[in-house]
């Protein structure tokens, strides 16, 4: 293989589902996709976001020529906030992806010197050795795009997160007759989702949620409270259209849901008839059945609007006999248990819920594997990477490539941080870079490691014992019996003869080290040592241990 011609560096989004972020990089020149963030796993404890790891950028920055936005989805704009002050790169996107990211800096403070440029399908625009064309795809937010990037070596086509529905609520159908055409000119790569690679047929329309939004909202003899992603423009189209239909109005909770709304109505990609839209202070007095919310909860958030309502602990909306509850989205993998927990709480109130396993009132926004097949017949790229997803979504991905004619040794499953280096005849996966999870903590960012969580898992499992040691001032001797507090290790009255007993035993082995001064690193040690075989031994776990020395 001569000379490499192109990096692909995949930073975040293969091998898990969010964080989504891909380096193009053509000798001098790089182009970034996406700047998504993950929520954290149930085994990162106080961690709020979960970013990309841009190390391998940070000294790139004057070679960095653009930052180009697929979507507006949290898993794909969500980590801009965090990185554009370090990377400090233009941004590309259309107009809806623009207002979103906008919001999403407005939150963190972060929008001042961000450049943030619209770009219309169609439209290139080059970007150093790139030049780069959005085409529209569908997927469940208006104005999602995929990309035609034209290189130096060929024509690489990313698909965005897409699905094949010919009868979008809003927005435009994938361009499938460009992919067509594109293919007959010949494509070197092709990158595309993977997320529902596992789905045998193809994914339902949005019509369908519609038709459902349509009937419940006929037939519910209260109010009926619609709760979805704040970014699921389509969706609240929906209610909106349905809420005109049988004379109801639309009360739109919570702050997100709220600030997102606002910015659609203004830039057109949400249309409501005079009227329909209503101020919290009209509710008073409404009769029920003239009533809709559309609200956040979807994924039971303990301080979503819909959980707080079940909880009785919102300010303006309560859940009363008789209300109708729509759970429009599928809980993401790790959420179920709080999703189920909401949906019990509303029964307990009284509400008729309809969530995704028994009525059609969500459809999702990816390929399945026929709209697969046909968007690889379609492009018929010489090398294909499949992104976007866990690693069976991207291994699964794969061998639907292979089932219509894409040789093996041209297909390339990659994981975070590898490199593959492409040129106009032949791959290689050639190396690694940094990619680890960075972790958004309250304000701090990048802060918490993996011994932080490590320590955060050990406390919230086993508990803390605390060993103060009292030391003459003058001799730095030791002072009488150690005092030992535990939290959450023991029940401190139940099992205060064995806290007992650990104080002698300590008493016991720092008096072994004889009449001469501590020195403190031996104690630390000596104590930790015995007290975890000691711990150990009674009750088979392993509390944290921390001795305190107190000068006296």
């Amino acid at each position: 293989m001569a000379k490499p011609g192109l990096k692909v560096i995949p930073l975040g989004g293969l091998s898990e589902i969010g964080k989504n972020m891909m380096v193009l990089e053509y000798e001098e020149d790089i182009i970034i996709i996406d700047a998504g963030l993950m929520f954290p796993e149930e085994g990162m404890f106080g961690v709020d976001l979960v970013i990309p790891d841009i190390s391998y950028l940070l000294d790139k920055q004057a070679r960095i020529k653009g930052i180009v936005v697929t979507h507006g989805h949290e898993d794909h704009i969500g980590a801009l906030p965090y990185l554009l002050p370090q990377l400090n790169a233009p941004v590309y996107s259309t107009k809806l992806t623009r207002g979103l990211i906008s919001v999403k800096l407005k939150e963190r403070k972060a929008l001042s010197g961000a450049s943030l440029k619209v770009v219309p399908f169609g439209e290139k625009i080059t970007l150093g050795k790139f030049r780069v064309e959005f085409f529209p795809v569908c997927h469940s937010i208006p104005d999602a795009a995929g990309l035609i990037i034209t290189t130096p070596i060929g024509t690489i086509v990313h698909s965005g997160d897409f699905k094949l529905d010919y009868t979008p609520v809003s927005g435009q159908p994938t361009a499938l007759s460009r992919l067509a055409l594109l293919g007959g000119q010949g494509v070197l790569l092709l990158l595309a989702d993977s997320t529902y690679a596992e789905l045998p047929g193809y994914t339902p329309s949005e019509k369908v949620v519609g038709e459902t939004l349509d009937h419940i909202m006929a037939e519910a003899p209260g109010r009926v409270i619609v709760t979805t992603f704040s970014s699921l423009i389509s969706r609240v189209q929906q209610v909106i259209d349905a809420a005109a239909k049988h004379q109801r109005r639309v009360f739109i909770v919570g702050r997100s849901m709220s600030d997102t709304a606002h910015m659609a109505l203004e830039l057109g990609y949400l249309k409501a008839p005079d009227g329909v839209l209503a101020r919290m202070d009209d509710l008073r007095g409404m009769p029920r059945n003239k009533v809709a919310f559309v609200t956040t909860g979807s994924q039971g958030e303990p301080t979503s609007a819909l959980v707080r309502m079940a909880n009785r602990d919102h300010r303006q909306v309560h859940i009363l006999r008789g209300d109708t509850v729509v759970i429009s989205a599928t809980p993401i993998p790790g959420n179920e248990g709080l999703v189920n927990k909401t949906v019990d709480s509303l029964f307990k109130q009284g509400a008729q819920v309809f969530y995704d396993k028994v009525a059609p009132v969500h459809v999702h926004g990816h390929a399945s594997q026929e709209e697969l097949k046909l968007l690889l017949t379609l492009v018929n790229p010489k090398f294909f990477m499949p992104i976007h997803g866990e690693y069976r979504h991207l291994s699964l991905h794969a061998k639907l490539a292979q089932s219509v004619g894409i040789p093996k040794d041209n297909i390339f499953v990659l994981e975070d941080g590898d490199i593959l280096e492409l040129g106009p005849q032949a791959g290689k996966i050639a190396g690694k870079v940094a990619s680890s999870n960075v972790y958004v903590d309250g304000l701090s960012v990048g802060d918490i490691g993996s011994v932080v969580l490590r320590d955060r898992k050990m406390l919230s499992k086993d508990g803390i014992v605390m060993v103060i040691i009292a030391v003459n001032r003058q001799t730095g001797k030791i002072v009488g019996r150690p005092d030992i507090i535990s939290r959450g290790f023991v029940d401190t009255r139940e099992s205060k003869d064995m806290l007992d007993e650990s104080c002698d035993l300590v008493a016991r082995v720092l008096d072994h080290g004889g009449a001469h001064s501590a020195d403190w690193g031996f104690i630390n040690t000596k104590v930790r040592d015995t007290l975890n075989k000691f711990y150990y031994q009674q009750t088979r776990r392993h509390p944290m241990v921390l001795p305190f020395m107190v000068k006296v």
